[in-house]
């Protein structure tokens, strides 16, 4: 795990990882009260036993009691003496007995202790610690403006050091010191504490649109050996995006409830493989130029979370890409549908055509087109069957009215409804149907 050079040093680094300790948990994983063997959930239905149940519990209590540790054939060992045992935990802590994990996200903390094993006093220690990845190398601690007088024989000097994990993969803390050992002779050590980073969690995103709202899903689960209390997982929406998180109907107890909303529990999600799902509401509010210029990316999460003793860890994803944003030169959109639509009557459809681009188009044409079947479209223009529209200016829109007429009752379908730019011979995608619905006069 070290190596030095130039033979044989007085001083070695000692490296101790800086966690929190975990619970002693007791072998005997389950323990019990006498009375649970004799006592059961219906003895409050007989009221004659309901009446000798304190009896019966006191001198339970009793003899539980009266064991102790001078009891050489253990029958106690698997009752329950105070009723905190019932948890399996002694009370103890335990601090770590190996280097353990380490994930992205956390808090590296080292206690490091240079110790000098020889028989005489060393001087002029310059320690240096750098933490050494496969793109960068970083400066944890640098002693060359003050240097350390002096080590004597069989003492130590000790440090702390601390780094936030921000890569995966191979990790090497590098500790160097220069000394003058007992002779005089200046001498360099090198020792190197090699580590894996792994990703403490997977972010699994969908997205879905439906109309103008986009859907973001997110699954996030949990690749520790612990359970992950989640304190934050916030999506931060791109420019010109809103976001809104979605959750399912609270207990009503909880909705207007104020120590909720000071303390709100975190989400625990399981070691092992633990999951969970978030869902998120987007909603666009950028204007046309914005729109024709602005990209697909929809945001980025920020997720922060606890371990069981509660030691922090913190994640940003990458960007996450929405559907491509699709550039239409025009946008033809209805304004408005009479509210009662008669058989054989006219009806006039507001509508209103809108110029996406940064530069004037037009004049344009809007009629009805026939669709491949040769089935009689049900409502028809009534009048001139085309519709003659000025230039739009960049950006800008138009208003007009397109006279109808249905030949059918119940609901029906407008379809067909098309642009066509009569400067550029461009004939732009169709209106999508419109149903309507037609009554008797």
């Amino acid at each position: 795990m070290s190596s030095g050079q130039g033979g044989p040093h007085s001083l070695a680094f000692r490296v101790m990882r800086l966690c929190k300790p975990s619970f002693q948990v007791d072998p005997i994983p389950l323990l019990l009260d006498p009375s649970d063997l004799v006592v059961g959930e219906d003895i409050f239905d007989d009221p004659i036993a309901a009446a000798q149940l304190p009896r019966l519990l006191h001198h339970s209590h009793v003899s539980s009691s009266a064991s102790d540790s001078s009891d050489l054939s253990y029958r106690s060992r698997f009752l329950l003496h105070h009723p905190s045992d019932s948890i399996g935990l002694s009370g103890l802590l335990v601090l770590p007995q190996a280097f353990g994990a380490i994930y992205l996200g956390e808090t590296f903390c080292s206690y490091i202790s240079i110790n000098n094993s020889s028989n005489f006093e060393v001087r002029d220690i310059i320690i240096k610690a750098e933490m050494q990845t496969e793109r960068q190398r970083l400066l944890l601690l640098d002693t060359s403006k003050s240097p350390v007088e002096s080590i004597r024989a069989g003492g130590r000097y000790d440090f702390i050091v601390e780094h936030d994990v921000k890569e995966l993969g191979a990790h090497t803390l590098v500790c160097t010191a220069l000394y003058y050992d007992g002779d005089g002779e200046r001498k360099y050590l090198p020792q190197f504490f090699k580590f894996i980073v792994a990703n403490p969690l997977s972010v699994r995103t969908k997205v879905r649109v439906v109309k103008e709202i986009t859907f973001l899903e997110a699954c996030i689960e949990n690749h520790t050996k612990s359970n992950l209390f989640m304190d934050q997982v916030e999506f931060e929406p791109a420019q010109h995006w809103s976001a809104k998180i979605l959750k399912a109907d609270e207990h009503h107890s909880d909705k207007n409830s104020q120590t909720r909303e000071t303390f709100k529990p975190p989400i625990l999600i399981k070691s092992g493989g633990g999951i969970h799902n978030y869902l998120y509401q987007l909603k666009s509010h950028g204007s046309a130029q914005m729109k024709v210029e602005g990209s697909n990316i929809l945001g980025k999460l920020q997720i922060t979370w606890r371990t069981n003793l509660g030691e922090p860890g913190r994640l940003q994803t990458q960007q996450i890409m929405g559907t491509p944003i699709i550039r239409k030169d025009i946008e033809l959109h209805v304004v408005e549908v009479p509210s009662a639509i008669k058989l054989e009557r006219p009806f006039s459809l507001h509508l209103k055509l809108a110029n996406e681009t940064d530069k004037e188009l037009g004049p344009f044409e809007v009629w009805l087109s026939q669709d491949d079947s040769r089935e009689e479209k049900k409502v028809v223009i009534n009048g001139l069957q085309t519709v003659v529209l000025p230039r739009v200016e960049a950006f800008g829109s138009t208003d007009f009215h397109l006279n109808l007429i249905a030949a059918q009752l119940g609901v029906q379908r407008i379809t067909g409804i098309t642009v066509f730019n009569t400067r550029e011979k461009q004939t732009y995608e169709p209106l999508p149907d419109l149903e309507i619905f037609v009554d008797v006069d």
